[in-house]
């Protein structure tokens, strides 16, 4: 049989390509549905807990604290397993988007807080003086610079978020992952090939963002440089 990266292993990987091809369009497609849901749950929850209204506070506290401390694939398997209780059948793409949307929405949503509290608060009062409502001063005025700010760590969400996507290969869900092993075990068990081929096509997914994020970080620390320079020791004394 060889080693565990024998050749011939790599030669019947690389003929069987497809496979992992369609794994990682599912992957990329499970990501970009479960961004969006999480980029919306995280906006309206960060708005929530930047309120000055308890209870809306409190729910959204509810929900961050709930899904950040309970493991994804027990969510996974809850939605997989109990829905059909209660007449709910989802297929298992929407499973993988809905749950990692929403789990990664908790995330979104205290990077959205932080930056919303970020900006100084005479700005909300301004916008409240002139006659605009608490939606209206985020959406016009507080949510618009909040991006630039928030941008760095909203594209290490999508990143932690994209690696994620494989918990649908313990519920057959047809991603990247879940075909790399159906493949390796599939007589053979050519499990290297297939899991440096899978790291290297997550690693094409996941390292432009990290590399655009830290750029974007870098950029916005020499801005502030600019815009706040620090203070002269030896002029001060």
């Amino acid at each position: 049989m060889g080693g565990p990266f024998a050749l011939w292993r790599w030669a019947r990987l690389f003929s069987d390509f497809p496979v992992f091809l369609e794994g990682f369009i599912v992957t990329i497609m499970v990501s970009i549905s479960a961004l969006l849901l999480a980029l919306a749950l995280g906006i309206i929850f960060g708005l929530f807990s930047t309120s000055s209204k308890a209870p809306l506070k409190t729910i959204a506290r509810v929900y961050v604290e709930f899904f950040q401390n309970t493991p994804l694939v027990i969510q996974v398997f809850f939605v997989y397993n109990a829905l059909p209780y209660v007449g709910i059948m989802l297929d298992v793409f929407s499973i993988g988007a809905l749950c990692v949307g929403i789990y990664h929405g908790a995330y979104v949503a205290e990077v959205i807080r932080a930056g919303i509290t970020s900006i100084p608060k005479g700005q909300t009062e301004a916008a409240r003086s002139q006659g605009f409502s608490y939606i209206q001063s985020m959406w016009w005025i507080i949510l618009p610079q909040t991006v630039t700010i928030v941008l760095p760590p909203l594209a290490n969400q999508a990143v932690n978020l994209i690696k994620n996507t494989s918990v649908l290969a313990l519920i057959a869900g047809g991603d990247l992952m879940y075909r790399a092993d159906s493949w390796a075990s599939n007589g053979t068990l050519s499990y290297g090939p297939a899991y440096v081929a899978t790291g290297l096509l997550y690693f094409l997914l996941c390292f432009p963002l990290v590399s655009w994020a830290r750029r974007h970080e870098v950029k916005l620390k020499s801005r502030d440089t600019i815009v706040h320079p620090p203070e002269n020791k030896e002029e001060s004394a």
